[in-house]
């Protein structure tokens, strides 16, 4: 399929951007094509697709149940319980819901940790998303469970044949409190093996800093490093509770930022991302699932992130607005081997059109201020994902029918 953008605005001036198969093939003025499609981008900006480097997609069925609780009773009590509980029709319309509001917020790629991987998987595909995919290991530092988490991401792996490029499968130990040492090391070694990455919540909360001092005598960090699985491969989710020197054993390492899940859950405040950035570590954003942020929104994200650091920094020039739409972008994109998160030739047509006929863009002295600071995700106009269109003047097929059943399948959830 080719895709011809006709007049939209791109740094500050009127382009035009040809799609051909999956790839940004020429960007110009005044360009001429016998495309299948043709969009106009009167009035209209575009940006790369949003890369939601955290989330746990299937939480939709959760929203807004359990809120304002902390983190370790919100699990213990209402979230782990219910989990239990879900079949896999629940995680399939839990996902839809989530790949929904994706794309209608404007984003193209996904990085899930959750139970029934191959369901958000099978998912992912049908709606058109990017997705990587984490086979999630629990173990309770048990050994059988152990051998089963192995054993599970093995066969995992080896389903990825069955997708399109657009799905990969990744591991996804869950935090240091529920997944053994020795687990660890082998989901390292694994990920190397592979050549896939490795996703962890760590230092989220002070208690889980002191409960690692308590169990293994060091900080969540250099609990790591004295494993030695600190990799290029690995992924942190979180990372707000990390030292000067903790930060230098992260060089390799890349971070996701979660600052509405942090805020809402009151686990922290205080995230490195200009020291993170200054080492060169790689950092990203998430929303995490939507039972801890309540939305999927990439763009309160943003902005979330923007004010909470210059807040606790005191300092109106940190955290930039362009710096933010890297970390939403091109950052996660770099994350994930991707070339993708930049408008340009020769990269994957993984693009959002921005209606600029709204409130929120009047008057558009700086259009990526506005999206950052003045937007939300409803700006979203359409959305193309690997060269084909998944949502165009703001409608994505089959949507009432996918929040309809979704409603159903949590009230249902929840009776149970």
């Amino acid at each position: 399929m080719s895709i011809l953008i006709k007049n939209v605005l791109f740094n500050d001036r009127t382009i035009d951007i040809y799609i051909e198969g999956k790839e940004i093939k020429q960007i110009g003025e005044g360009l001429s094509f016998p495309a299948d499609k043709i969009l106009d981008g009167s009035r209209k900006a575009v940006i790369p697709g949003f890369v939601n480097a955290h989330t746990h997609a299937a939480m939709t069925l959760f929203r807004g149940f359990g809120d304002d609780m902390p983190l370790m009773p919100w699990l213990e009590q209402k979230i782990w319980p219910n989990e239990a509980k879900m079949t896999r029709e629940d995680v399939y319309w839990g996902a839809k819901l989530a790949c929904l509001e994706m794309i209608k917020s404007g984003t193209t790629t996904f990085f899930d940790m959750y139970q029934r991987p191959r369901v958000t998987a099978d998912v992912t595909e049908e709606m058109g998303l990017r997705g990587i995919i984490a086979g999630v290991c629990f173990d309770g530092f048990d050994k059988e469970e152990a051998e089963k988490c192995k054993r599970h991401n093995e066969r995992l792996i080896q389903d990825v044949d069955n997708y399109s490029k657009r799905v990969r499968f990744s591991i996804g130990p869950h935090a240091i409190y529920t997944v053994s040492g020795e687990l660890l090391k082998w989901a390292h070694q694994f990920a190397m093996e592979h050549q896939i990455p490795i996703h962890l919540h760590l230092a989220e909360t002070e208690g889980e800093v002191k409960d690692s001092l308590d169990r293994f005598g060091l900080t969540p960090v250099r609990y790591l490093y004295e494993l030695g699985v600190l990799s290029p491969r690995l992924i942190i989710a979180h990372g707000i509770y990390i030292d000067d020197d903790e930060l230098r054993m992260l060089a390799e390492v890349k971070v996701v930022h979660n600052p509405a899940s942090n805020m809402k859950l009151a686990s922290g405040m205080h995230f490195k991302f200009k020291e993170m950035r200054q080492l060169g570590i790689t950092v990203g954003l998430g929303t995490d699932g939507c039972s801890s942020s309540n939305n999927l929104d990439m763009i309160e994200a943003m902005k979330l992130a923007s004010l909470l650091g210059k807040a606790w920094r005191k300092d109106p020039e940190a955290l930039t607005a362009n710096e933010m739409l890297q970390a939403a972008t091109a950052e996660g994109a770099v994350m994930f081997g991707l070339k993708a998160g930049q408008i340009k030739e020769g990269y994957l047509a993984d693009l959002c059109l921005i209606d600029l006929n709204t409130p929120a863009f009047t008057p558009n002295f700086n259009f990526v201020s506005n999206l950052v600071y003045a937007a939300n995700g409803s700006c979203v106009d359409t959305v193309i994902c690997d060269g084909k269109i998944l949502m165009e003047n703001k409608k994505v097929p089959g949507e009432d029918e996918i929040m309809e059943k979704a409603a159903e399948i949590a009230y249902n959830l929840m009776k149970r």
